[in-house]
């Protein structure tokens, strides 16, 4: 019998047994789902067969489940097994009461947040290597999560180091720096490709640049990122919330400006103006509340996709049976 490996199967005997965090972490599956797969990281997979999410990121092959009582487990590759407890700790930020930070946010004056909250509790802000993140998000640009996991996959395939059988790393951007844009284009880039080999370009002249991010203050680190090429504002905060835990990020796409129109009334508000408001409302907790609306948003979408989608094929149903048997030209 095979397993999936970022797509494979394998037999368990080839991975850990099922252990529990370090501190101990509860969360409900739907909320492990959301946080894995949710549009803050892209290289997560289901593993229909074990109940289990299995994940890469910097050497690491994890696959996670929601086990008895709500405990998170993690279970490995054997000979990749030694050191997980502490890297995914680090990567789902397990030090952290995002329960405790949640209560701090206005929820109590604000009742769309309070539903979000509610519908949504247990979410997490994971903490990814701040590379990783940057090249992630530098693809997301006009993309939905399936392409940009798509992208981070060929780019794992092509330039990055193996970490266990055919599961390869995303690429270093020193590695990226030499690669030829054409390279990175064949990798489903398009116009991101020359992004991604300037920023590359401008990343290796700049050493230590990671250690400046997680350093500075919010204003400081944002202006720094959205200065690279093909980053801008909403790309910085992603990097900042989901990579550098600077949870005063508050990153607007096309759900959030859907979400604070909707919600708060914000109807023509331009990014930037989203952005400030989103600051100014939630606080220094920003970035959690915009990821419990932006959690919302998109489950709306879907189901409202779904559901234009039963209406039209309503109507067609209704169409074909008008015309059943009637002969032409009647």
């Amino acid at each position: 019998m095979s397993a999936q490996v970022q797509g494979g199967m394998r037999e368990d005997k080839e991975w850990s047994p099922w252990r529990k965090f370090t501190p101990l972490l509860k969360m409900e599956a739907s909320a492990l789902a959301e946080t894995l797969v949710g549009g803050q990281a892209f290289r997560w997979r289901r593993v229909e067969k074990r109940e289990a999410w299995q994940g890469v990121w910097s050497g690491w092959v994890v696959r996670v489940r929601v086990g008895r009582a709500g405990e998170v487990e993690w279970s490995a590759p054997g000979e990749l097994a030694e050191g997980v407890d502490a890297a995914i700790g680090e990567y789902f930020a397990a030090d952290v009461d995002f329960a405790a930070l949640a209560d701090q946010l206005p929820w109590r004056t604000d009742e769309v947040l309070k539903e979000r909250i509610r519908a949504w509790g247990g979410l997490r802000l994971l903490r990814q290597p701040l590379g990783e993140t940057l090249l992630a998000f530098l693809c997301s640009s006009a993309k939905r999560i399936p392409h940009i996991m798509q992208m981070c996959e060929a780019l794992a395939e092509r330039f990055g180091e193996p970490i266990w059988e055919d599961v390869r790393a995303l690429p270093t951007w020193a590695r990226l720096a030499e690669a030829h844009e054409s390279e990175l284009r064949a990798c489903g880039l398009g116009y991101r490709a020359r992004f991604v080999k300037e920023t590359a370009g401008k990343l290796a002249q700049s050493p230590g640049w990671e250690a400046h991010i997680k350093g500075a203050p919010y204003a400081e680190a944002h202006e720094w990122l959205a200065a690279l090429p093909g980053v801008g504002p909403k790309i910085a905060d992603c990097m900042l919330l989901f990579g550098a835990a600077k949870y005063a990020a508050f990153p607007v796409d096309t759900w959030i400006l859907r979400a604070m129109a909707e919600r708060y009334g914000l109807r023509g508000w331009r990014p930037a103006q989203v952005a400030q408001f989103g600051r100014a409302h939630f606080g220094p907790l920003a970035g959690l509340a915009q990821q419990f609306l932006f959690s919302g948003a998109r489950k709306e979408g879907k189901a409202g996709g779904k559901e234009r989608k039963e209406g039209k094929e309503a109507i067609e149903q209704k169409r074909t049976k008008g015309t059943k048997g009637r002969r032409v030209g009647q």
